[in-house]
């Protein structure tokens, strides 16, 4: 892995960067829409390679940027860190202490907010002094909108380097059982640790059957968990996480619990971004601390922060035994008319567990799923979760287009047991034609990724959608209405992931999606 590549452990602490090609949007439209950057504080070790910080921003509504551009001023902070320009990025000095960095692309935004964007490097000064520090001032500018500033403060820290091991701790557990998660955490460098956080990102299938005092938690999921005591270099440190498997808990299959660690201020940071984009690190326990035991055998606390932020983070690898599976059921519709009239439908998909689906880990949707459109008929309006086919493949720069013969849709990363999506489609009656019937197919066949293929119950996983039906045939597949447990729509699913977890870079073998 190139040198640079290991900094992108702290790149963005947002949503991973979304850049989509898409129609213009008027000038005005741009204008009404209110844009937000945040930009997190960042402290640097005195003595390591510098970090990636990259900008997360944010639209009240819907909006198109063209190509635009982040200015960053650092003049504040001379003699304190450096700027420099990412491997491959599209940034550039303009002057001292001056970067410019220019999206190649329109970049697309929405209240959700996206991340990744405008990396630079920040480095400390040759010679800066532990806790020196300044402010970065941020500028965002593209064509049709008021410049959007904001800024954070950088400061230096003294470096240490905290270090996990390099494989994954491995236990097993069944649906609905304890195991406990062992943690484990080394002082790789020279210099004593004062203090340290762990940041916490589990699967949807493992709680927490634990309130520490000294951790925090959202519902029943470990967020995280800070430890006062120094960590002397060379000590090796353990804890034990006490956890579970959700009884809906896919099995047989995996889980995994992952921990990155953090120097106090960088975890200060990183709550405090966090606070920024709207969300907390969740709420402390009231049970006793969980301690972190030295394997072998001050009051004032400097700043630090970690030279080396590829090694501080690793996972518990959890097999999950035994059976327990899901049953995908296909939604379709049915509707009469003459030709003309137009009709709004809900076509859909329902999750009749036992098991919930989670595939927020992979980065793949839970299932593949695919519209036919019925003869005769014209798809008018289609949910934006749905793409085009264009030929033999679907056009990825067009979603919600309508008019296409073949669509498909996402089911995001994420349903529950007795939970449902939504696509709404409105289709015309072109041409009468008794019986003309498309499908929503679940589970649909491809050479590629991404496909259930352990469904418990195959029978359902096509359904119809039924034009001036006779109540005759059509081929014996279900014509089902729009189930109760459809909740959704895929857009809002895709919320999920980001709900059971942070949304923080990790390092590159481990891949995340929120």
């Amino acid at each position: 892995m190139h040198a640079r590549s290991a900094l992108r452990l702290f790149a963005g602490l947002g949503v991973a960067a979304t850049l989509v090609a898409t129609t213009a949007i008027p000038a005005a439209a741009r204008a009404a829409a209110e844009i937000s950057v945040f930009y997190g504080d960042l402290t640097v070790a005195a003595d390591g390679p510098g970090k990636i910080q990259a900008a997360s921003i944010y639209a009240s509504e819907s909006v198109v940027l063209d190509k635009p551009t982040m200015r960053f001023d650092a003049t504040d902070l001379a003699g304190v860190v450096t700027l420099s320009e990412e491997v491959s990025s599209d940034c550039a000095e303009e002057s001292a202490g001056i970067f410019v960095c220019q999206s190649p692309f329109d970049i697309e935004l929405d209240e959700f907010g996206i991340g990744g964007l405008f990396d630079v490097v920040i480095t400390a000064a040759q010679g800066a002094t532990e806790g020196a520090e300044g402010t970065l001032k941020l500028t965002l500018s593209a064509p049709g909108i008021e410049p959007v500033s904001t800024q954070a403060r950088v400061r230096v820290g003294e470096g240490v380097d905290l270090a996990t091991d390099e494989e994954p701790a491995e236990v097993s557990s069944a649906p609905g059982a304890n195991f406990d998660a062992p943690l484990r955490l080394r002082n790789a460098g020279e210099t004593a640790a004062e203090g340290v956080a762990a940041v916490f990102f589990g699967g949807y299938g493992i709680e927490s059957r634990t309130r520490h005092s000294n951790c925090t938690y959202e519902g029943d999921y470990l967020r995280t968990c800070t430890f006062e005591q120094d960590l002397a270099p060379g000590s090796t440190h353990t804890a034990s996480v006490a956890a579970r498997l959700r009884p809906d808990t896919y099995a047989p299959g995996h889980q995994a619990l992952e921990n990155i660690w953090m120097t106090p201020a960088e975890f200060e940071d990183f709550a405090k971004f966090i606070e920024a984009n709207g969300f907390d690190i969740g709420k402390p326990g009231d049970g006793p601390a969980l301690a972190l035991t030295e394997e072998s055998g001050i009051q004032a606390r400097k700043a630090q922060a970690d030279k080396d932020p590829l090694n501080n983070g690793t996972y518990v690898d959890v097999t999950v035994t035994g059976e327990n599976g899901a049953d995908l059921e296909a939604i379709g519709t049915a509707f009469d008319g003459a030709a003309g009239s137009i009709h709004e439908t809900k076509l859909g998909v329902v999750n009749h567990g036992p098991a919930a689906l989670d595939s927020s880990r992979s980065g793949e949707t839970i299932t593949r799923v695919i519209v036919d459109v019925p003869a005769g008929t014209t798809a008018v309006k289609v949910s934006a979760d749905c793409l085009p086919f264009a030929g033999e493949n679907p056009d990825w720069e067009q979603p919600g287009k309508p008019g296409a013969r073949k669509y498909l849709c996402n089911p995001g990363f994420f349903l529950a047991p007795g939970d449902g999506l939504v696509f709404p489609f409105s289709f015309r009656i072109d041409e009468v034609i008794a019986d003309a019937a498309g499908t929503l197919t679940v589970n649909a066949p491809c050479e590629c990724s991404g496909v259930f293929t352990r469904d418990t119950n195959k029978s359902n996983d096509v359904a119809k959608i039924l034009v001036n039906g006779t109540g005759g045939g059509g081929g014996g597949l279900p014509v089902t209405g729009t189930s109760t447990g459809i909740v959704a729509g895929a857009g809002a699913l895709l919320l999920v992931a980001g709900a059971v977890g942070f949304v923080i870079a990790r390092r590159r073998r481990m891949r995340f999606v929120a």
